[in-house]
Parts: C-alpha cells; sequence; structure tokens
C-alpha cells in the first residue's frame, strides 16, 4: 500500500490522530523565572522526580539525553528520575538560542551549577536536620542522602527540598563532581528519544492535532518584493473545506478544514502579483558581491611586518577563494501551529530560539512579548535558522487575523510544501577571500595577508525579517547571519600576519546562519591556501602544519587523524594518475574560533575525469571536544555534519533569476544520496577533566578544504570555488597546465 492509499484509507476508516500535552509535571506557581533562583532550574517532585528547566532544546541532536546525564551526575540520581522542560518561554530561562554548538558548553554548564547547588542545598538540610556537618552527609545515587557514619539514617529529596526551594540561590561556586565520580558522563548512553521515533509514537510538530484546528498554506509572491494586487478565490470555493482566506498587505494565506483541502486551495487560489526584478545577474555574483560597499571593516588578531615579509620573500603566491549560497534544505517541512484567543497567542513550533522568536512574533503584532507563548516540539531539525522560525510566524499572523476576521479564538495550523522549504528559507550568503604569502628559499613562511568579504551583520534576532512580517508591512531591516569573522584569522605561527575582514551588505537573498556559519568558509580558504603553499614548498602538509602549530592539542589531533588514515608524506602533485578516475587524499585541520574543539581530518576522494564528478571514498577524523558527555552521540554529530557538509560541497548551489530562487526542489537543488555517503571513522580524544565543548558544527568546517586538497593530490588542480560540481573541475582540468 503507498503512502496515500494508506492515508485515504485511514481517514475512511474515521480515524484520526490527537495529540495533547502534559506529560511533564507543572511547575509550581510561585516558579521563580530569575537566572540566580535555584527553582527556576528544577523542581523536586513528591515522587522523587525532578524537572529540570532547560532553555537549549534538542533538534533532533542528542542533547536530551545528554544534559540528562549532566545533571543527573550532579543531582545523584538514576537518569530515568530526571525530566527536561525544554525552550518553553513560560517555564524556562532564556539561555540563548540553540545554536553555536553550545548547548554543552553554556547551557549544560548552566545546568551543571545549578543542580551543584541543589546537591549542595540537600547535604546542608540534612546536616542541620541530623546536628553533623555536610561533609558527613552522602550521596548514593539513588535519591536519598544518608548519614555516613549510620547508612540507615537517610532523608529522600522530596522531603528535603520540596519546600523552600525558592529561597535558595545558585551558588556560582558550588562544586562540581569530578569526573572521577560520574555514573553517567564519559558513557554512550543510549539516546532517550530513539524508541519514540522508531516506533512511531514519538510527538513531532507535524502530528498535533488540537480542538477546532484548522489548516492553513501561504501564498508566497512570483516575486520576491512583488505586492499584492488581487485575489480570485473562484475556483477555491467550490472545494467542500475551503474556509477561504486572510491577508494583511501582501501576506496571503488560504484556510480548510483539511491539509489535503488546504494544499488544494493554495493551488486553486488565484493572486495576481506586480512584476520586480530586483536581484543582480546569477553569473556575476562574485564580482557584485566584490563590488558592494563596506559597511564596516572588523578587527582581526595580526601581527608582524607583513609587507615586509613579502619583499623578502624569495617567492610570493597570491589566490581567492568563493563560497556559494547555500540553502538549509531541511528534509522534512516546517510546521508550526499557532492559537489565537483574547489578543494572546499560544504557538507550538520547533524553533531553535523560542525566547527570542516570543519577542519577535510580538514586534510582528504589535503587542507584548508575555502575551506570546512558546512550546518546544520537535520538527525536522535545522542546524541553523531554516523555515522554523518563519512559518512560525505564518500561523501566528494567520491564526491572529482569522481570530480577528470571526471574532472567536482560532486555532491554526500551518505546514510548508517544498517550493516554500527550498524557495524561501533564509540562505547562507556568500564569501569572497584574497590571500597572498610569501615563502623563503627553503621553503618557510615569510608572511600571510588575506582579506574576507562577507556579510555584514546588523541588529539582533529581534530585528529579523520574518517573511510574515515583511510581507505583512511590518519593517525589519536586520540581518542576522550569525558570528561569521572566526577563523579568518590564521592559527599557525607565521613571522608575520594581516587579516582584514571587510563586512558588506546583502545585495542578494535574505540570509541567516546556516551549520558553522563563517568558519566554514574562512577556513575553506586558509587551509586550501595553506596546501598551496606547502605543495609550492613541496613539502608534506601534515608535517608543514606541525611545524607552525605549538599547542599540544592541535598537534595530538593532527597526528591522530594522519594515523588513523595511515597518512604517507606527500610533498606535491608531481604526475597525473593513469586511469580514467584519480584518486588522492586532502587535509585539513581547525581549531574552531581559535578558541576551542580541535579537528583534524582526512579525506579520500576520487576525480572521474571524463565527467567531472568527485567522490569522497573515505574520511578519517579526530576530533578533541574536551570533556565527551555521550561519546557515541559525539560520533552521530561529527558523522552527520561530515555528509551534511560533503553534500554542500560537492552538489549544493542556489540559483535565481531576477525575480527568486529558482533552486526550488530536489531536482534542481540536489543533496547527497545514500549510496554516495563514504566510510567515516572518528576518534573521538576525550579529556575527562577539561570544560565539554561543542561537537556540531567543528568536523563540518573542514570538509570543504580537505576535499579540494584531495582533489588536487588526485588531478593537480586547485578547485577555489565551491561547490565542486562537474562543470567547473571540468573547466580547472581543461585550464590546467599539462604535467608529464
Amino acid at each position: 500500500m503507498d503512502r496515500r492509499l494508506f492515508l485515504q484509507t485511514g481517514a475512511a476508516l474515521g480515524q484520526a490522530l490527537v495529540i495533547g500535552f502534559g506529560g511533564l509535571p507543572a511547575p509550581a506557581a510561585a516558579k521563580s523565572m530569575r537566572k540566580e533562583a535555584l527553582d527556576a532550574w528544577l523542581a523536586v517532585g513528591a515522587d522523587g522526580r525532578i524537572t529540570v528547566y532547560s532553555g537549549k532544546v534538542d533538534l533532533g541532536t542528542g542533547v536530551r539525553t545528554a544534559l540528562t546525564q549532566m545533571v543527573a551526575d550532579e543531582l545523584e540520581v538514576p537518569m530515568e528520575r530526571i525530566a527536561l522542560m525544554m525552550g518553553d518561554t513560560a517555564t524556562t530561562i532564556d539561555q540563548g538560542q540553540t545554536a553555536g554548538s553550545l548547548s554543552i558548553s553554556v547551557g549544560g554548564q548552566q545546568l551543571r551549577r545549578a543542580c551543584a547547588t541543589a546537591r549542595q542545598a540537600l547535604a546542608t538540610r540534612a546536616a542541620t536536620a541530623w546536628g553533623v556537618g555536610p561533609d558527613e552527609v552522602v550521596f548514593q545515587g539513588d535519591g536519598f542522602v544518608r548519614l555516613q557514619a549510620d547508612p540507615a539514617k537517610s532523608a529522600s529529596y522530596p522531603s528535603l527540598l520540596a519546600e523552600g526551594i525558592q529561597a535558595i540561590e545558585v551558588d556560582p561556586k558550588a562544586p562540581l563532581k569530578k569526573a572521577s565520580a560520574h555514573r553517567f558522563v564519559g558513557k554512550s548512553v543510549k539516546r532517550l528519544d530513539i524508541p519514540a521515533k522508531v516506533t512511531g509514537e514519538f510527538t513531532y510538530v507535524h502530528d498535533i492535532r488540537l480542538p477546532g484546528m484548522v489548516h492553513a498554506r501561504v501564498l508566497r509572491p512570483d516575486a520576491i518584493q512583488a505586492s499584492l494586487m488581487s485575489v480570485d478565490e473562484t475556483e477555491a470555493k467550490q472545494l467542500p473545506g475551503y474556509l477561504g482566506t486572510v491577508h494583511k498587505g501582501n501576506f496571503l494565506a488560504v484556510l480548510a478544514k483539511t491539509e489535503w483541502e488546504a494544499v488544494q486551495a493554495a493551488q486553486k487560489v488565484r493572486p495576481t502579483w506586480s512584476v520586480w526584478k530586483g536581484l543582480p545577474a546569477q553569473d556575476r555574483m562574485m564580482e557584485t558581491w566584490r563590488a558592494q560597499p563596506v559597511v564596516k571593516t572588523e578587527p582581526r588578531p595580526s601581527h608582524g611586518d607583513v609587507d615586509a615579509g613579502l619583499q623578502q620573500a624569495a617567492r610570493t603566491f597570491k589566490a581567492s577563494y568563493e563560497f556559494g549560497i547555500h540553502s538549509h534544505a531541511s528534509l522534512g517541512p516546517s510546521c508550526a501551529v499557532a492559537r489565537a484567543e483574547g489578543g494572546s497567542l499560544e504557538i507550538w513550533s520547533p524553533s531553535q530560539a523560542t525566547h527570542s522568536l516570543q519577542t519577535e512574533v510580538a514586534l510582528m503584532l504589535g503587542t507584548q512579548p508575555a502575551k506570546v507563548q512558546l512550546h518546544y516540539v520537535d520538527g525536522s531539525g535545522c542546524y541553523g535558522r531554516n523555515g522554523h522560525e518563519d512559518c512560525t510566524a505564518d500561523a501566528a499572523l494567520a491564526a491572529t487575523l482569522l481570530s480577528e476576521k470571526t471574532g472567536q479564538p482560532a486555532t491554526v495550523r500551518v505546514q510548508w510544501m517544498r517550493d516554500d522549504e527550498h524557495g524561501w528559507d533564509p540562505k547562507s550568503p556568500p564569501t569572497v577571500v584574497d590571500l597572498e604569502a610569501g615563502l623563503d628559499a627553503q621553503g618557510g613562511v615569510t608572511a600571510w595577508k588575506s582579506r574576507f568579504i562577507i556579510a555584514m551583520q546588523n541588529g539582533t534576532l529581534e530585528e529579523f525579517p520574518l517573511l510574515a512580517a515583511v510581507h505583512s508591512g511590518v519593517a525589519k531591516k536586520g540581518s542576522y547571519t550569525g558570528n561569521i569573522a572566526h577563523n579568518s584569522d590564521v592559527e599557525y605561527a607565521f613571522p608575520a600576519t594581516l587579516t582584514r575582514v571587510d563586512r558588506v551588505g546583502n545585495a542578494f537573498l535574505r540570509t541567516a546562519h546556516l551549520r558553522t556559519p563563517g568558519r566554514m568558509q574562512n577556513n575553506f580558504a586558509n587551509e586550501s591556501f595553506f596546501d598551496e603553499l606547502a605543495a609550492a614548498a613541496r613539502k608534506d602538509p601534515v608535517q608543514m602544519r606541525l611545524a607552525y602549530l605549538k599547542d599540544p592539542r592541535s598537534r595530538e589531533v593532527i597526528e591522530a587523524a594522519a594515523k588513523m588514515a595511515g597518512w604517507q608524506a606527500r610533498p606535491a602533485f608531481s604526475a597525473p594518475m593513469p586511469g580514467a578516475v584519480a584518486r588522492g587524499r586532502g587535509f585539513a585541520y581547525i581549531r574552531y574560533q581559535n578558541e576551542h574543539t580541535y579537528v583534524a581530518m582526512v579525506c579520500d576522494v576520487a576525480v572521474d575525469r571524463a565527467s567531472g564528478k568527485i567522490r569522497v571514498e573515505r574520511v578519517f577524523c579526530s576530533h578533541d571536544c574536551g570533556q565527551v558527555i555521550n561519546p557515541d552521540g559525539v560520533v552521530n554529530q561529527v558523522e552527520g555534519g561530515i555528509v551534511q557538509t560533503i553534500s554542500r560541497t560537492l552538489l549544493e548551489e542556489v540559483r535565481f533569476d531576477a525575480s527568486r530562487v529558482t533552486t526550488t526542489d530536489w531536482a534542481s537543488y540536489p543533496i547527497l544520496t545514500f549510496p554516495e555517503v563514504p566510510r567515516i571513522e572518528v576518534q573521538v580524544i576525550n579529556r575527562p577533566e577539561a570544560p565539554p565543548w561543542g561537537a556540531g558544527e567543528m568536523a563540518a568546517a573542514i570538509v570543504p578544504a580537505a576535499i579540494g586538497n584531495g582533489v588536487y593530490d588526485a588531478v593537480g588542480v586547485r578547485l577555489r570555488s565551491v561547490p565542486f560540481v562537474p562543470s567547473r573541475v571540468l573547466a580547472a582540468l581543461a585550464a590546467a597546465p599539462k604535467v608529464s
């Protein structure tokens, strides 16, 4: 039975999916929302279960499991006693958006400190009751404290903390558990969410069904800045479940009783839009980007006399690198549900930033944030600001307009179509990098000079131009692309370096952060150019990197990757391999943001000379993110990041005409297929006593450089523009000097 027949059969049988919420205990009425208050972070139930409130959310990365491991260790209770409430604006503290791989390193550490404070309070209260010192109170991991001298004397957590927790302030100096005492942290614990996802019992935002809920589809303009001229509903009114439209300015949504009727209505309502052709020519995108006025020059660490170093060099080298525009290309559609009643909104959203989105939606509707509540519910995953926030705003505005139109409460579900997801999600901006360096007679680097042309960041998330806000006439001029200047300055200890970062206004599409924003583009240029210098100096690229790195952790992660791969010294490409397919291996390294998480990688690639197609056959990755919470979870994140970025490097490219994005489906915007996924080996270097850092974005940042360096090793040509699509490979091969 195919999917559509299955759904039709279910409908005929009168089956319906109705989701209710209420699995987690409700917070106490007096729950504090101050970060300094312990009860803002946790509550102890009479049954001994502990609810922990996290402003971070689990976007499918396993954060729920890892955070539960961390708090279970600090609280000395089994993991099954912990219930994690995530991303609910009414009950959780704003810990910032779930981005930047900061959920563990920042969000987790905040939870750890709160739980350590609770453990300290438990010991103090029990000691006071028993007339002993806190050091004489012991924890045995079962939710009870005991007297060390008399283990039969015990007290439960609820008896000690259920009352008076509001008066306890989080102690920033509360001692954390030593790694040697951890029961859960550092072990590969099974993901808490996977069983329900396997059986189909898991609740995604797409599964939510609320009483009186109607379905909506938003009709997008024919051009990005087109205006709505008229609407013809004649055909749509023939549909039995059609409920009409709501619109404000250029925002137009159709409403229907069922999902399928909403899809049909979106095809039958006939809007007329004005003509707009304001996008620059696609084939001159990078030239247009270079010509943009510099809005701000951002200082980056530099040292030494670069001009003198270049003048003293025996040879100098220049190269320019380009990184194109990518879509988030989420496999599943964005979805959200909103209920409007009495001037207030309740929203179920998969947003990675529910707290800031609360303000964004309020600004769009001209109301107060307190009148908007968001519940986080898992969506299709994002790795950056994809369509989730825009879809949430669509639902919020549609529900508000419907409620105003009818004078009644209104609940509206919006699910995006594929052309919404590909055509209208925020994109990553382009990047252009110019590099220059000198080598002395012995092949040593005398100077390194770089200029990065990257997107301007203007404003905060609250000023982000949500589609529903812009189309309904709310001015949103902010440009939020993520903190993208990091890793522009090289970590290598060259005698002289000068890094210039010029931020320019966006001349293309609406942008937002996409996995490892900026760090990937910047590292691609730097690590590729480093490889060019190594080849010119006829030095092995691994050994040459080690020669300019002093940090022991940098060296260890590089040596580990080389050992994993069985790396053999390769001073430079010398002659083409025989046969139609040439194979090579490339190396790349990063210390993410120049301050945490070390990653090194070897990519084995195959280049088909006739077709220009590149295939990544094998990847070896060593990864040091400090203390590892869940080793299996880290490996999953590293592998996922590598696979996604191979796809971005080899296949993905947003294209547009003068009016709008034209790559709006999987045919025009292809991604890596399962047969193309390489064999990946990951070695995690665990440092239990070190701070835990992120793992979601770091390995992804070095994939393009590792692939490009591997292509040079295979066929002797440099690919300096991502993506490495076959046409660019063939052009590079045709232009390359012949090597005999």
